[in-house]
């Protein structure tokens, strides 16, 4: 296993060299004495020959983002770290509040088939309406972008919790809840001390579904609602064309989603049980 990993992380490296390569001589400014002349210049020719800026530029930018990220220079200029805060703390606090209520009530679901069949017609209408269509009725009712945002990410963690919270505990082995029912345990007692560690990797399951999705929705939201976030510094940079931050927050946004899910994915093998 161990031979494997190191094989497999020396491909990685080598496609990511091969891309880097790539991408760093496809996107080089063309010589110097290649002047345009005045008539070029105002015919747009300069802005045909723009081109994406190159991993050496990019990589530069990242080391003067990285070595101060937590600056404060004013409304429109904070630090990646600042706004990387900003969107964690919106993320963090919607996954919570849908977990608090998906599980709960995915329990409900799972163990009553009466439930199941009232509730089900509001989840299939509910569910597959996109958490930004939300965002103006949110922004009415609330009116605080800041909440407004945290609302968005709760809409859209909790489907994928609710529905593999319930399809887990409807798939617990039946013989288990028997057991438990002869010796005598109460509903409260069967769900958390067999119904609950038997569905535990289904539900973790649906955990790191919902982060990741409340992940991607967090970045259109705030460029919608403005203000502070990663979302907003994204959309921001771009209205100052600067490319260099502009790509530099996408990978920053892929290395924190990526560690969202490792995180969770951590706990989900620690879940894990062998029959």
């Amino acid at each position: 296993m161990a031979s494997l990993n190191a094989r497999a992380m020396l491909v990685s490296l080598v496609i990511l060299l091969v891309l880097g390569g790539l991408w760093e001589a496809l996107n080089q400014p063309p010589p110097a004495s290649k002047q345009l002349t005045e008539y070029e210049l105002m015919m747009g020719a300069a802005d045909q020959q723009a081109r994406v800026p190159p991993p050496s530029k990019v990589l530069a930018h990242a080391w003067k983002e990285l070595s101060n990220p937590f600056y404060d220079a004013g409304p429109n200029d904070k630090g990646i770290g600042i706004q990387l805060a900003y969107s964690l703390y919106r993320v963090i606090t919607g996954f919570v509040a849908a977990a608090l209520v998906a599980i709960p009530l995915g329990f409900v679901i799972g163990m009553s088939p009466l439930m199941h069949r009232a509730l089900n017609p509001f989840i299939q209408v509910l569910r597959p309406i996109s958490p930004l269509a939300w965002m103006p009725l949110a922004l009415f009712v609330i009116r605080d972008s800041e909440q407004s945002a945290i609302f968005v990410i709760f809409i859209c963690s909790i489907w994928p919790m609710l529905i593999n919270t319930a399809f887990g505990v409807a798939n617990v082995r039946s013989d288990w809840v028997n057991v438990a029912r002869t010796h005598e345990l109460s509903q409260l007692q069967t769900a958390f001390q067999v119904i609950l560690p038997a569905a535990a990797p289904t539900i973790l399951t649906g955990m790191r579904i919902s982060i990741g999705i409340a992940w991607l929705v967090i970045v259109a939201a705030e460029m919608l609602v403005g203000g502070t976030g990663i979302g907003y510094y994204v959309w921001n940079e771009w209205n100052n064309l600067d490319l260099n931050s502009v790509i530099f927050s996408i990978l920053m946004i892929g290395i924190i989603g990526m560690l969202l899910d490792m995180a969770l994915g951590t706990v989900a093998r620690l879940v894990e049980y062998e029959e």
